[in-house]
């Protein structure tokens, strides 16, 4: 491997501290270094990002649905209104994600709706039908 020398500038803590580790693993400070720096860039390079909706989408959904969300008062409810006008509701994860009705093409996540799980599980003081994570609703209920 092709080797380039670079100048680092630390903290003398730290460069003492990283001294001790190296000694303490015997390896130089330099291979402490690169290590932890290639840790970190195949963790950046294999994380996931984050699955956002276009606001360009989201914002006239958000319109379109405010009424069906504040007005409902069950999950049945919800989901018969969101259904009249092409949507549902599914469960991922720990939340809820809009999707398309019937062929059930995911949309957004309801937060992104401005309507999180937790604060539909407040409302509706029960689970969402199904969902795998309806213990949430005792940690919503009693918060303290």
């Amino acid at each position: 491997m092709d080797m380039t020398e670079i100048t680092l500038k630390l903290p003398s803590a730290m460069l003492d501290a990283l001294r001790r580790v190296a000694a303490e693993d015997d390896v130089t400070p330099g291979q402490l270094v690169r290590e932890a720096i290639e840790r970190d860039l195949r963790r950046r390079a294999t994380a996931k990002t984050p699955v956002r909706a276009d606001e360009r989408l989201v914002a006239p959904l958000r319109a379109l649905l405010a009424g069906d969300f504040a007005y409902a008062r069950t999950w049945q409810d919800l989901q018969a209104r969101l259904c009249a006008k092409g949507y549902r509701l599914a469960e991922s994860g720990g939340g809820l994600v809009l999707i398309s009705h019937p062929d059930g093409n995911r949309i957004c996540k309801g937060s992104e709706l401005g309507h999180s799980y937790s604060a539909l599980l407040r409302k509706f003081r029960q689970p969402f039908p199904g969902h795998s994570r309806a213990w949430l609703l005792r940690v919503h209920a009693n918060p303290h």
